[in-house]
């Protein structure tokens, strides 16, 4: 067998042909190892290895990058062949009969699999590890196998035992010695002979939680995987090893896991710290992306066996062109779980920092102690300088990059060193999932040269005041990967994945020779900023020669230090040294916790070592100590302040007292809603619903009646107060009703929770409230939800703050998240936090802020423009003309000199001191000091003199306000103390006020300005203090803003300059720098033309255009600067917004700002020789407002203000009059400059602008500048190519991570969507992340059904918005408990026959029978339903025909019926929308109760009338089986059981219940549960056949009585009828079954209820008869149960002689008249209760669809039955919309589309072409009369005294004609109509009842018409022969008509004729 390709791939000496001993000695064991194997071929002899191999590999290096390049790289062991022969086919045993041959198992038919066993306890013997074995067949798996480990390599791939020894740990069979009995006892199934060295790829070793896991590679040397060369590597057998000096046991037992780090799961690089546990990533593990080794693929070139380099990190290979290799050379790292030390000042013990964004971003930790490295180098130890941060002033901080590391000693706390960069390194070597899921395992990985070469690229480019960034390197490596690969990427791209040749890349590859050169050679531009030092053996000689180089000071103008140790014989080693002191000192800060920062910050103040700084201020003011100037100043002003300042001061209120002029720009604004906030309420709201709507079931609406809700807050007492003020005013509590009028601010509180270390109590409230109240909804608000999403288990300051991990207690304790009745809703502007791959909201459930255009249309018409982050990034940009952010160059400038002077003390502490000392000396320069203005910068100079100014302009004394941002609360403290001292000395304390707002604490502010406040503000509480910043409305002051974050605190409009120089500039994370700048966030009144100049660039080519600006002060320019800003080429972004290099010189500009209590200063003479300089300050350059001022000098309104110096100077020219005028109304006028230059102005037209003035007006107008850092203005203003800026592809929050270094970039355009999206894909959350354990298999499960986030940008009006979404969900639940129910009253009151008789008492409960059959019969209809029907005379009436016409609405079909909304009562009656727990049960939707098991039972009768059998289906779900009576054998249906009239019972209604429903499967109210108050009840659903099945679906347990398929076009009259005869049927079955057991048939009870579907509630009227005399009496209604009223009237005397029983219709203006008779005798509707037994004879007509009630109604009282209605009770009816008489839609039976026919063309003449209707004949019959009945009787039109006699039937002929019932019955009760004349006779289907000689009674008026309706042609004959019609009436063949249906549809016809 050839060793050919396995010397060659281990061969690579650096000097060919030098034979070295190892070598030797390693090539003869491999020759003898495979002579010793093999069979066939014979070993190549071993010196041709050593020499041969080498000379080829010179020459091929020396070739370089031929085009053939001849030979790839050799085959490795992978492919089974070792030469470039074809392989030799091995032959496999055959495995012994019956054993298992399943891959994964052994043959026993254990599984061996890792994933399978990783749990299991396994017994390992003594001397033995568990490794990992890969099979090829499968690929994404290993095997476990138990090994003796003196057959494994040691930490150098050598000294294993030649042979094998191992166990299987699935059977427990022990004592293989052959691999390959051991293969094939384990199914390895191979091809090729098998070798431990290809098979055993991996040490398992168990992580914390006792899971085994995939550890380190095994280096078997010369296989694929090889160690580094290297004695004292720890790339060893275990995956966690430590050195022996760190004090840890450096045993090799795999098992054991050192207890530095507990937490870590084995497979990823770990930081040993003591405190820390740094997370394992995707990003940093190689178990995550690469568990799967990808297919492997022959790839062929030039006959040669190519193959790929599987690494460490999968199967990657290397970029370039394949070559040959130096010996170890390995483009993977030694192992993946190297463990780190970092060392650090044990002052700052355990840094834990894992802010993102520079290179200290992604996790690591320190370890306190000896200072060794576990990365162990072969060359000495490096000893570090003593003096080193003496010399250097900052300590170096040392990256390591690639291969081994040497120990550190010595000085150690003067270095820091981070294993950051190895990680990114690493990372970069890792493809991404996109590429591997296509099997891309031809596409190398980026080559550790290249890493390097590329990082070196990078650092030189870096400007001197830039610090390196984690993701530009990430990005740089990913381009420079998809670049090198882009066709293979390509490739893989393809729809379909296939095996592709590898494409050799057009780049050549770096070797490791020419590494250095390349190295120098890129550092060779740079002026030495990067130094490359090159060392031969290992890095200790570089790192030691670049601490010599540093002490002898020959790196002084080197920032980066890189170091390489390219030895041929094995893979790179490098570091990268960072000893640039800005660099250093931010990267080494970057490394602290927001805790140790603070810590660090506190020692530095407490220790003194800051005094060192006040002493070198002292030295640097040449007139000595800045305090003895104050102090002197103090002197000299002291009793005789006559300074313009405090004149300014008392001005105010001088003018208010005299009433001449107060300034008319503070106004207080309300609570009001915007448009954008009531849309994103109701996006939230429709959110709500979608989560109720869903079949999920995790929130039922239906069941809450209130909301109640908690805001959880951050503990910042100012966000806290701020949130109870929008509660107070936003008026929510009163409109949820969850309090009274008179709200006290105790009360509000309890709806505001502090997340401090009291908030436990206050949450254990919300908690019990919501469990005592299932029916409350609870939403639990979590305001700034981005802050604290610490895990409460992995606190990782439990000592130090409570607080932490608070939230994570409370908002996700089980609690909350099982509450059915709790909805979270976490609102915040950096939701970034939040949306990880384990986070608990679902992505449907996430509502973002709508942004106010759409394609350039405006969709939310508001009168304030929000000025975000991306507006002021936007005024940064050329062509715009305020640049809102600026950075201060002389203050950095200053800052790093100090920083040089000072390495010791924290940046922080120089920064913050520095800018104290410049508005210290800004003050005093203002206050007259004038020497102090060289001791400031200008920005500074410009807020101070803008805020002291500010309150002089304004006649009420508003001023502006300035918020200095120190994160640091100690700082701040120190801050406050000496700003306040200072402001005390220059006797200023009248004109500004200093506030420190701390976090933990109120607001203080001073007696005078709190009662100025309250004057603006007009509040008369005595005891009133501002509690919140916007309280400070007006107020001029600098708010020190302290704290680590800001908390949600709102400024006011008020807010000026936003002064952010002092934030941690090194803690660069997405969501730290947004939160600070949001800051700053502001409206603006969008009238004005502030925007046009923001955001559009503004034209400027005007010359007579003022290039001044509207600032607060008089500004000054040169000409030349001015012609300098006009020109759009020079107007860049570099020198725009660094205002010291826009001015002229910083000297030049500070002499703009004059003292102010020196005046002449500048003799008013000196500016009038120099007539054209329009004088301004170019520091704010805000010319925005060109265009007003054009307008305003056009009409000539050239104002003046001469304010300050009366001296009046003639100019020459009369333009720069109109353009100094111009300056003067739109700058504020403050520097006694302004009036000299214009107040020469003609002044015809002079006034006072008091508006320009107020700093109040201009706040409105444009938002505030913000002052930045400068490596943040940076990252702010730098874009990619998408115009992203570069702080949103920094790490979102510093609990997270990126899960990949190869993600693809995020873009501009992206929406908020899809950036949600994003971050859910690229990162996951770090262990200290409240989400962090949020995962499980099934990805659904993880997200919480009813938790939302809202997310909006930083001050945009979301609290309002939440609030408003409270105020709307409250009033849809109330909308939900809540129904539109007809409220109408009764119809034809004026015509009820009035008699004066009283029948019964009013407080009668049931009727007496005797008395009530003396009652008359009411034959008016009074339903309002019925307004459009025709009415019914009863006897000769005389009706104002007009009175009739008006006392009812247009005959319009579509009108709107009068309906009121009723809250629905306990009693009311439900649709299926309503759960509850109750009703549950009832109806049969409880998870818990099986779907209710129903059974289909036929039931037939006989029914002569119909001439046949009628056959109807039952549906008996078996829970109500127990109502019906079964036959014993065959269990068919029998008859539904009856009760007797003499049962009593509390417990059940004895009537039957029947419901016919059409179209309302959804909405139709059949829960009767609560109706019947839980008694009960038999209720029937009567339904069409096609509806049958949709019906069963949403009301499985009700029964159903299916109607026959004939009557699926029926109408209700059918469904009537039906339910009538079966009921009859029923009943005489019943009496004959009871009738055996001995009870009489009378006693059978022969009532039953038709219900319409839409009866929602019952009520009834008490009435108090208490009064002195009968008739006096007083009655309410009150809402009962249905139970009460069935009960009630089932209870009546001889209940069983009364036909028919109803109620009332309830209406809203029910009167004493209507029920002062309590019964009445008249028509009944809507809810009845039927005696079937007295009615046997009298029929519904099943034809009817319309009026068939009434019709019924006459027919009962004619058949001389009575019907009564309790006027006591009322049935209320709800609006339905849908289903019911709508689902009848008349169309044409030809076309499909729907056209609308209007009710005339429904009848045509017979045998015509008329078009057929797809409608039921008796539909088209009754619509028609409806709306046509005059052409059939037009004498009747309106003509009530001669009504139409319509006989046996009612037909609405429509409101204009009245009609006159009679029955044909003998024995019929029938009004007397000997006095009436009849204008029309209507015969309708008329049974031989009806004979000529009963028609020949009435009398008819001459050419009265009459209309024979008969089913066909030929009964329309004979009715008109056998009634002998044609005697009195006249006919004619053109008088026939039918309905317009075809034949089939069996059509109606008429006849019409006249009275003779």
């Amino acid at each position: 067998m050839s060793l050919g390709a396995q010397a060659f791939a281990t061969m690579g000496n650096s000097y060919a042909g030098q034979l070295k001993t190892t070598r030797f000695e390693e090539v003869l064991h491999n020759s003898i190892e495979a002579s010793l194997r093999s069979n066939n071929l014979v070993p190549r002899p071993i010196f041709s290895q050593l020499y041969l191999e080498a000379e080829q590999q010179l020459s091929s290096l020396e070739a370089g990058s031929r085009a053939d390049n001849e030979e790839e790289e050799e085959e490795e062991e992978e492919e089974g062949s070792e030469s470039s022969s074809p392989p030799v086919a091995y032959q496999v045993k055959s495995p012994p009969e019956g054993c298992c041959t399943t891959d994964g198992f052994c043959q026993a038919g254990k599984d061996l699999r890792l994933v399978s066993i990783s749990n299991e306890h396994i017994e390992v013997p003594s001397g033995f590890l568990l490794v990992g074995a890969k099979s090829p067949n499968l690929p994404d798996h290993l095997l476990v196998c138990a090994v003796d480990k003196r057959f494994l390599p040691d930490d150098n791939g050598h000294n294993a035992l030649l042979g094998f020894s191992g166990n299987c740990v699935g059977c427990g069979k022990k004592g293989f010695c052959y691999f390959t009995e051991f293969s094939n006892h384990i199914n390895l199934k191979l091809t090729t002979q098998p070798k431990k060295q290809k098979h055993l790829k991996y040490y398992l070793v168990r992580n914390a939680q006792g899971t085994l896991t995939k550890g380190s590679v095994i280096c078997w040397k010369g296989a694929e995987f090889r160690g580094r060369q290297s004695s004292s590597s720890t790339c060893s057998s275990t995956s966690f090893q430590l050195p022996e000096s760190s004090g840890l046991s450096g045993s090799t037992s795999s098992e054991t896991v050192p207890a530095a780090n507990p937490s870590a799961p084995a497979g990823t690089q770990q930081t040993a710290a003591a405190v820390d546990h740094t997370p394992s990533t995707a990003a940093f593990s190689a178990a995550v992306y690469n568990g799967k080794e990808s297919p492997k693929q022959q790839l062929v070139k030039n006959n040669l066996s190519a193959l790929t380099r599987p690494s460490v990190l999968g199967t990657l290979t290397n970029t370039g062109p394949p070559k040959k290799r130096h010996k170890g050379w390995s483009p993977e790292s030694p192992s993946s779980t190297e463990t780190w030390n970092l060392q650090l000042n044990p002052q700052a013990p355990n840094r834990t920092k894992n802010d993102g964004g520079s290179l200290s971003s992604l996790p690591h930790s320190a370890l306190v102690g000896p200072a060794s490295s576990p990365m162990v180098g072969s060359g000495e130890p490096v000893s570090i300088p003593d003096n080193l941060l003496k010399i250097c002033k900052a300590k170096p901080v040392i990256f390591k990059g690639h291969g081994n590391f040497p120990y550190l000693c010595g000085n150690i706390n003067d270095v820091i060193v981070s294993p950051l960069l190895y990680t990114c390194y690493r990372n970069s070597q890792s493809l991404s999932r996109a590429y591997e899921q296509y099997g891309a395992s031809t596409i190398q990985p980026i080559s550790e040269e290249m890493q390097l070469l590329l990082t070196v690229y990078y650092l030189v480019q870096l400007a001197s005041d830039q610090v390196p960034l984690i993701e530009d390197l990430e990005q740089i490596f990913m381009r420079s990967w998809r670049e090198s690969h882009l066709s293979e990427i390509r490739q893989y791209q393809q729809a379909v994945p296939q095996t592709f040749p590898q494409v050799p890349s057009q780049i050549a590859a770096v070797t490791s020779a020419q590494l250095p050169w390349l190295a120098g050679l890129a550092a060779s531009s740079c002026n030495d900023s990067v130094h490359i030092i090159e060392c031969s053996y290992s890095l200790s000689e570089g790192l030691s020669e670049m601490f010599k180089l540093l002490i002898e000071g020959k790196l002084i103008k080197t920032n980066y230090v890189v170091i390489i140790c390219a030895n041929r014989n094995r893979a790179i080693d490098s570091c990268i040294v960072i000893i640039g002191k800005y660099q250093a000192r931010v990267l080494s800060e970057s490394m602290l916790s927001p805790s140790d920062y603070q810590k660090e910050v506190n020692y530095q103040l407490v220790t003194g070592k800051v005094e060192t700084l006040g002493s070198f201020f002292s030295t640097l003011c040449p007139e000595g100590d800045i305090d003895l100037l104050l102090e002197k100043f103090y002197q000299e002003n002291q009793g005789h302040i006559s300074s313009s300042l405090s004149a300014s001061v008392n001005k105010p209120t001088a003018m208010n007292g005299t009433g001449e002029t107060v300034c008319t720009s503070y106004e207080i604004e309300r609570h009001q809603i915007r448009p954008f906030q009531l849309a994103v309420a109701q996006k939230l709201l429709s959110h709500i619903c979608s989560i109720a709507d869903s079949s999920t079931q995790n929130l039922d609406l239906g069941s809450f009646e209130k909301i109640d809700f908690l805001i959880c807050v951050p503990p910042s007492e100012v966000t806290y107060q701020q949130t109870l003020f929008h509660l107070w005013h936003s008026g929510i509590l009163l409109e949820l009703g969850l309090e009274k009028e008179h709200l006290t601010k105790q009360r509000v509180e309890q709806y505001v929770m502090k997340l401090d270390a009291e908030a436990q109590i206050k949450f254990k409230v919300f908690l019990q409230n919501s469990m005592q109240n299932p029916h409350t909804l609870f939403v639990l608000i979590h305001d700034h939800a981005h802050w604290d999403l610490m895990s409460a288990m992995h606190s990782l300051y439990p000592q130090t703050d409570l607080s932490t991990g608070l939230v994570d207690r409370l908002l996700n304790c089980r609690e909350v998240k099982e509450a059915p009745n709790i909805v979270t809703l976490h609102v915040t502007s950096f939701p970034y936090a939040l949306q990880t791959q384990h986070t608990h909201i679902s992505p449907y459930n996430e509502i973002h802020w709508p942004s106010s255009y759409s394609n350039g249309v405006d969709l939310y018409h508001e009168n304030k423009k929000y000025f975000g982050l991306s507006e002021f990034i936007e005024s940064t940009l050329s062509g715009h003309s305020i640049p809102l952010l600026r950075y201060d160059s002389s203050f950095e400038a200053m800052v790093m000199a100090l920083g040089k002077r000072f390495p010791r003390l924290h940046s922080a502490v120089i920064r913050t001191f520095v800018l104290i000392q410049h508005y210290s000396a800004a003050m005093m320069a203002v206050c007259g000091l004038s020497q102090m203005k060289n001791y400031t910068s200008v920005e500074t100079l410009e807020i101070t003199q803008n805020l002291i100014n500010s309150s002089r302009q304004c006649p009420s004394g508003h001023g502006l306000m300035v918020v200095l941002r120190i994160p640091c609360t100690p700082l701040a403290a120190v801050a406050y103390e000496r700003l306040y001292n200072v402001r005390e000395r220059l006797a200023l304390e009248d004109n500004f006020e200093i506030i420190l707002g701390n976090p933990n604490s109120g607001i203080t502010v001073g007696k005078r300005f709190v009662e100025q406040l309250k004057v603006w503000q007009k509040i008369e509480d005595v005891d009133w203090r501002p509690q919140t910043y916007l309280e400070l409305e007006g107020l001029p002051c600098i708010l020190i803003f302290s704290g680590m974050d800001p908390q949600g605190e709102s400024l006011p409009r008020s807010l000026r300059y936003c002064d952010l120089r002092l934030i941690n500039s090194s803690s660069l994370v997405r969501t730290t720098l947004e939160q600070e700048l949001g800051l700053a966030a502001y409206f603006v009144s969008s009238e004005i033309h502030t925007e046009k100049a923001v955001v559009n660039d503004v034209l400027e080519s005007d010359p007579e255009k003022l290039s001044s600006t509207d600032n607060e002060d008089e500004e000054i320019t040169t000409e030349g600067s001015t012609s300098e800003k006009r020109s759009p080429m020079k107007r860049e972004r570099s020198c725009s917004h660094d205002s010291a290099s826009s001015s002229l010189s910083s000297k030049a500009s500070i002499t703009a700002f004059c003292s102010e209590s020196s005046p002449p200063l500048t003799a008013a003479g000196d500016t009038a020789k120099s007539p054209h300089h329009v004088l301004s300050n170019s520091n704010e350059e805000t010319t925005n407002k060109y265009e007003r001022q054009k307008q305003k000098v056009d009409k000539g309104a050239q104002t003046t203000i001469s304010k300050h110096l009366p001296s009046v100077t003639e100019q020459p020219d009369t333009k720069q009059n109109i353009k100094s005028a111009q300056i003067s109304i739109t700058s504020s006028s403050s520097s006694p400059f302004s009036s000299s230059t214009s107040s020469s102005a003609p002044t015809h037209n002079s006034f006072i602008l008091q508006t320009s003035q107020c700093s109040m007006t201009k706040a409105s107008k444009q938002p505030p500048i913000v002052f930045l850092p400068k490596l943040v203005y940076d990252i702010i203003t730098s874009t990619d190519s998408s115009g992203l800026p570069k702080s949103s592809s920094l790490l979102p929050y510093h609990s997270v991570m990126w899960a990949s270094s190869f993600r693809p970039l995020m873009s501009k355009m992206m929406t908020c969507t899809e950036q949600s999206l994003y971050y859910r894909q690229w990162t996951v959350p770090k262990p200290i992340h409240m989400d962090y354990n949020n995962r499980t298999e099934g990805r659904m499960d993880t997200f919480h059904p009813r938790r939302l986030l809202l997310s909006g940008p930083p001050q945009i009006g979301k609290t309002g918005a939440y609030l408003q979404f409270l105020s709307i969900l409250s009033r849809m639940l109330i909308r939900l408990t809540e129904v539109d129910v007809y409220d109408e009253e009764e119809i034809n009151i004026n015509i009820k026959e009035e008699s004066d008789q009283c029948y019964h008492q009013p407080g009668d409960m049931w009727p007496e029978l005797e008395t009530f059959k003396k009652m008359p019969f009411d034959y008016t209809i009074h339903d309002p339903k019925y307004e459009d029907a025709s009415l019914i005379c009863s006897k000769v009436q005389t009706i104002n025909s007009e009175e009739r016409s008006v006392s009812r609405r247009q005959e319009d079909m579509y009108t709107r019926r009068q309906t009121t909304r009723m809250r629905l009562s306990k009693y009311a009656a439900y649709n299926t929308y309503h759960h509850c727990e109750q009703c549950h049960q009832y109806m049969g939707f409880n998870p818990r109760y099986q779907i209710y098991e129903s059974t289909l039972h036929a039931f037939a009768f006989s029914y002569s009338m119909l001439g046949e059998e009628i056959q109807l289906h039952f549906i008996i779900p078996k829970s109500k089986e127990h109502h019906f009576v079964f036959s014993q054998p065959g269990r068919q249906l029998e008859s539904m059981r009856l009760p007797l009239v003499t049962d009593k019972s509390e417990d059940y209604i004895k009537s039957p219940t029947f419901t016919p429903t059409t179209g309302r499967h959804e909405h139709g109210l059949f829960n009767l549960y609560h109706a019947m108050d839980g008694a009960s009840h038999l209720h029937v659903l009567v339904v069409k056949e096609y509806e049958m099945a949709i019906y069963k679906k949403y009301w499985p347990n009700h029964i159903m009585l299916v109607l026959p398929s004939i009557f699926n076009s029926a109408g209700v009259g059918a469904a009537h009828f039906l339910i009538k005869e079966l009921s009859y049927h029923n009943l005489e079955l019943e009496r004959n079954r009871q009738e055996e057991l001995g009870i009489k048939p009378q006693d059978i009870w022969p009532f039953i209820v038709i219900s319409d579907d839409s009866c929602v509630m019952w009520n009834a009227v008490e009435v108090d008869c208490s009064g002195d005399r009968k008739s006096d009496y007083t009655w309410t209604e009150r809402n009962v149960s249905l139970k009460q009223i069935l009960q009630h009237v089932e209870g009546t005397p001889n209940v069983t002689h009364y036909a028919l029983i109803g109620m009332r219709k309830w209406s809203s203006k029910t009167n004493s008249t209507e029920i002062n008779e309590p019964f009445s005798c008249c028509h009944v509707h809507d809810f009845i209760m039927l005696n079937v037994d007295l009615t046997q004879n009298v029929q519904y007509n099943q034809n009817r669809f319309t009026c068939d009630d009434v019709d019924f109604n006459l027919r009962v009282h004619s058949a001389g039955l009575l019907i009564c209605r309790f006027n006591h009770f009322s049935v209320m009816k709800k609006q339905i919309a849908v289903g019911g008489q709508r689902s009848f839609h008349i169309k044409s039976k030809v076309s499909d589309t729907p056209v609308s026919i209007c009710p005339a063309q429904y009848i045509c003449a017979p045998d015509s072409k008329h078009t057929f209707l797809a409608a039921p004949a008796q539909l088209l019959l009754e619509k028609y009369l409806q709306y046509h009945s005059h052409r059939f009787f037009p004498l009747s039109l309106k003509n009530y005294s001669h009504p139409v006699l319509s006989v046996d039937c009612y037909l609405n002929l429509g409101p204009q004609i009245a009609v006159c019932y009679v029955s044909s019955r003998p024995h019929s009760l029938n009004i007397s109509s000997s006095g009436l004349t009849f204008s029309g006779l209507l015969l309708y289907l008329c049974d031989s009842f009806v004979v000529a000689s009963f028609l020949k009674k009435f009398h008819f008026l001459k050419g009265a018409t009459l209309c024979v309706i008969c089913q066909d042609r030929n009964s329309l004959r004979q009715t008109v022969v056998r009634l002998e019609l044609e005697d009195e009436w006249q006919f004619r063949l053109r008088d026939e008509f039918q309905t317009a249906n075809a034949k089939e549809d069996r059509p109606l016809f008429f006849l019409t004729g006249r009275h003779i």
